[in-house]
């Protein structure tokens, strides 16, 4: 499997702020390419769900009862299933763990599997905000949920924040989306206040998230609202 992550990094045009004549400077590594993105991209599909570690799982094959049945992930997500050993569901959504399921007894075993794969409980559609918020924490993501709003949810930003430093992380099919935000110039109708959704994650100031990201691409302060950033995962 190819572990390569690529970035991709955009910044908005926007009216710029009085500390913008300071250098910045992005996408100076070599890995790194400058893209038009303007914002994070909405999901495409429902609710997205992946499997956890030491979970429940009820798996059935059609017409193969003998193999069908309540199944528990170990602590690194996988499952031991007749026929096939130790399968890796653990990250993926139960329609992910299905399909692998099936192409594994499609070898060998049965000529047109059909594989369903239902966790015994479905966690309630959650946004997690973390790093410098006084409340850090997962938040119901019920109806329309602004960046504003769930700072707010979460009492606001504490006295370390960073307001020009919030990241909210993103997967969208197969790519993994990065917003550096400005808090504070949302705040003041500066710029747009983004739409969050189910399983985003919010991340405040100068968290470890952050000092990884600046590590890998040598990003020096935001100076404009907002910057988008891709994170296209290897297969």
């Amino acid at each position: 499997m190819n572990n390569t992550v690529t970035f991709f990094v955009a910044a908005l045009s926007v009216a710029a702020l009085s500390a913008c004549a300071t250098d910045r400077t992005v996408a100076a590594d070599s890995s790194i390419e400058l893209t038009d993105l303007a914002k994070l991209p909405a999901p495409t599909g429902e609710f997205f769900y992946t499997i956890g570690p030491q979970e429940k799982l009820e798996i059935e094959v059609v017409g193969a009862e003998e193999i069908s049945g309540a199944y528990l992930t170990d602590v690194d997500g996988h499952i031991g299933f007749p026929y096939l050993g130790l399968v890796k569901v653990g990250g993926g959504s139960p329609g992910d763990a299905a399909e692998m399921i099936a192409s594994g007894l499609r070898e060998d075993y049965i000529l047109d599997p059909q594989v369903r794969v239902i966790p015994e409980e479905l966690p309630p559609p959650s946004i997690t905000i973390g790093g410098e918020i006084t409340k850090p924490g997962a938040y119901p993501a019920a109806g329309r949920v602004t960046l504003l709003q769930l700072v707010s949810q979460a009492e606001g930003l504490d006295q370390f924040a960073k307001e020009d430093d919030v990241l909210v992380f993103r997967t969208v099919e197969g790519r993994q989306y990065i917003g550096v935000y400005d808090i504070r110039a949302i705040g003041r109708g500066n710029a747009p206040d983004p739409v969050l959704y189910a399983n985003d994650l919010v991340v405040v100031g100068d968290s470890p998230a952050r000092r990884r990201l600046d590590n890998i691409i040598g990003l020096s302060p935001i100076l404009t609202p907002v910057a988008i950033l891709i994170d296209r995962l290897g297969s």
